[in-house]
């Protein structure tokens, strides 16, 4: 089953998301022969505490290898007090999962940072990884990286937001300023993570103005979901297939959040597809060094 899609936001209301559920657009169907989609979840894992009241980090990482996903944002992936350590094993992701865990510089033991976290398929080429922090009155930050997949470069950029609207629009102001001007970015970016935001209608216009904003339904609370508080934003680069919160069994008791799964394909790579050319190979930006990493 694909979820419906939110339509690009409103020009004449930069406070909106999109017009709505009521008036969501359909998907357009995909070329033939195109190469498989990229697979993106996020999910906060409440520092493993299921809704039994269990701290089970072996059932969220059954989870995680359930979505399937190329790359994973989690979010609440380290304690929050120094020193920070990580809530699941970051020897045990890659045996459980077949991800890696993405290291960021910080000098910390924590496995990301203010507790956001970037799990990527062996196989994806890392350019370059960042942290950085938001403004708040809770510590908050976000997470990145710059990909190679399939000769398709990407950034992808984990967030989790604060709990009063106030702190969110300050924070997504922080963040476009971080991204840099108001014209179109350089490399294909999508934000993922719990935007904290109950409303599908207002509060994050901040980001609406250059991002498509995608809800896949309720995700939260994971045992009678009723808000959509975790999305995915993208550029217009990316063309979104399908889009649906993860439901399972696991998944209702291992966290307060059900994942977020969408599967979504560059338009280049689709163009590509369509005429028949190769697609050019990823090369690192400006702000790269070049080199590439392992993510380990």
């Amino acid at each position: 089953m694909t979820a419906p899609i939110l339509p690009h936001p409103d020009p004449a209301r930069p406070d909106r998301t999109g017009p709505g559920p009521a008036s969501r657009a359909a998907v357009a169907p995909i070329p033939d022969g195109t190469a498989s989609p990229l697979r993106i979840a996020t999910y906060n894992i409440r520092k493993a505490m299921g809704t039994d009241r269990r701290r089970d980090p072996a059932r969220i990482l059954q989870v995680i290898a359930g979505l399937g996903a190329d790359v994973v944002l989690l979010q609440e992936a380290d304690f929050r007090l120094p020193p920070r350590p990580p809530a699941i094993d970051p020897s045990e992701i890659e045996r459980r999962t077949g991800l890696v865990p993405v290291a960021f510089g910080h000098g910390r033991a924590s496995l990301g940072w203010h507790g956001n976290a970037l799990l990527i398929r062996p196989g994806m080429r890392l350019i370059r990884a960042g942290h950085h922090d938001l403004p708040g009155l809770e510590p908050r930050g976000f997470v990145e990286a710059e990909l190679e997949r399939a000769g398709q470069r990407l950034r992808v950029m984990g967030v989790h937001l604060g709990l009063l609207r106030s702190s969110r629009r300050n924070q997504l102001t922080a963040l476009n300023g971080l991204l840099g001007p108001q014209d179109r970015l350089s490399v294909p970016t999508l934000i993922a993570g719990d935007f904290n935001e109950r409303s599908l209608e207002v509060g994050l216009g901040r980001l609406a103005r250059r991002f498509r904003i995608l809800d896949g339904g309720a995700t939260y609370h994971s045992r009678f979901p009723l808000f959509a508080l975790d999305r995915i934003a993208m550029t217009e680069e990316f063309h979104p297939e399908r889009i649906e919160a993860f439901r399972s069994p696991e998944a209702r008791l291992a966290s307060d959040h059900l994942p977020l799964v969408a599967e979504l394909r560059l338009r280049a790579a689709l163009a590509q597809a369509a005429t028949g050319t190769p697609g050019e190979g990823g090369t690192a930006g400006p702000e790269s060094d070049g080199a590439e990493r392992d993510p380990r």
